[in-house]
C-alpha cells in the first residue's frame, strides 16, 4: 500500500470534482466503495500483482480480457488499483446502458463514460487512467466451454494510444469467467430490455433471483509492463497492433490459468 498522503494527493480536488464532464461523483463513489471492497477482499479474494507497472500519473490505457456475463471484472480492476495505489480508474461502457437510466447514472457517478471515441480522448487528454475491454460484448458472452479464449480486439485503443501518446497497460483477469457459467443466450429477451442478451446459466433463470448470484470464485489480476505500439499509419496497422496486444493479454491469462490449482481456492 502507498503512504496515505500520497494516496490523498492522487485524489481529485473539490474544484476538479465539480468540473468532471462525465459526472464522476467522488462522494457517491466513497459511499458505495465498501460493497466493492467486500466483494474484492472477502467474496472473490482478489490477488493483484504487477501494480508497480502503473504510471503514477496519467494518461494511460488499461486493456483487459472481458468475461463474466456482467461487468464485475471492470469493478474489481478499478477496486484493486484504488486499493493498491490510490488511483481512480475511469472506464468506458456500452451505449445500450444509456437506455437503462439507473444503471447509466450509477456508472457515470463511479467513473464511467459511454464508449465513444470523443469520450475516450477527453478522458485521456485530462490525464486519466482509462480501462478498456477491447473484446467488447463478445468477451462477456463467451460460452463456458470457450472460457479464457480471447475474442479479437477492436483496434480503437491502439488508435487512441497513437493519438494521445498514452502507454498501453495489459491486464489479465482470472476467475471472472466462472462466476456465471454461460450455457446459452436469450437474445430476444435481452433486446426487449435494451440489452444485447440475457445470459442463461445452469442456475439462472432456473433458480430465479438466487440463480443470479455470482459464484464465489478465486480471482487473480495481473498488470503487465507498458507496451510500446508501433506507428499507426492506417486501419490495417491498427488491427495488427491490436492483434499483438491481444496475444500479450492472452499469454498473461494463460500463465495465470496454468498456475491455478482450483477455481474456488486458487
Amino acid at each position: 500500500m502507498m503512504p496515505r498522503d500520497l494516496r490523498d494527493a492522487n485524489r481529485a480536488t473539490a474544484d476538479e470534482r465539480q468540473a468532471d464532464a462525465f459526472g464522476l461523483d467522488h462522494d457517491f463513489r466513497e459511499r458505495v466503495k465498501p460493497l466493492f471492497r467486500w466483494l474484492h477482499d472477502r467474496y472473490w479474494r482478489v490477488e493483484l500483482s504487477g501494480a508497480r507497472h502503473l504510471p503514477q500519473r496519467g494518461p494511460a490505457i488499461l486493456i483487459a480480457n472481458h468475461s463474466g456475463a456482467l461487468p464485475f471484472d471492470g469493478a474489481m480492476i478499478c477496486t484493486a488499483v484504488d486499493e493498491a495505489v490510490g488511483l481512480v480508474v475511469r472506464y468506458l461502457y456500452d451505449r445500450f446502458v444509456a437506455n437503462v437510466p439507473p444503471v447509466d447514472a450509477f456508472y457515470r457517478k463511479t467513473g464511467g463514460a459511454v464508449a465513444t471515441r470523443d469520450n475516450a480522448r477527453a478522458l485521456l487528454e485530462t490525464g486519466n487512467h482509462l480501462l478498456i475491454f477491447p473484446e467488447g460484448v463478445p468477451g462477456v458472452a463467451k460460452p463456458f466451454d470457450q472460457r479464457y479464449q480471447l475474442r479479437p480486439f477492436s483496434p480503437g485503443f491502439a488508435r487512441l494510444a497513437a493519438e494521445t501518446g498514452a502507454p498501453v497497460i495489459p491486464v489479465a483477469v482470472l476467475g471472472a469467467e466462472e462466476i456465471y457459467p454461460i450455457v446459452g443466450r436469450a437474445e430476444a429477451i435481452g433486446r426487449s430490455f435494451g440489452m444485447p442478451y440475457v445470459p442463461i446459466t445452469p442456475f439462472f433463470p432456473l433458480l430465479g433471483l438466487l440463480g443470479a448470484l455470482p459464484l464465489p470464485t478465486k480471482w487473480f489480476i495481473r498488470i503487465g509492463r507498458p507496451m510500446t505500439l508501433g506507428a499507426i499509419e492506417d486501419e490495417t496497422r491498427a488491427r495488427a497492433e491490436a492483434g499483438v496486444a491481444r496475444r500479450k493479454v492472452q499469454a498473461m491469462v494463460t500463465r495465470l490459468r496454468n498456475r491455478r490449482r482450483s477455481v474456488f481456492f486458487g
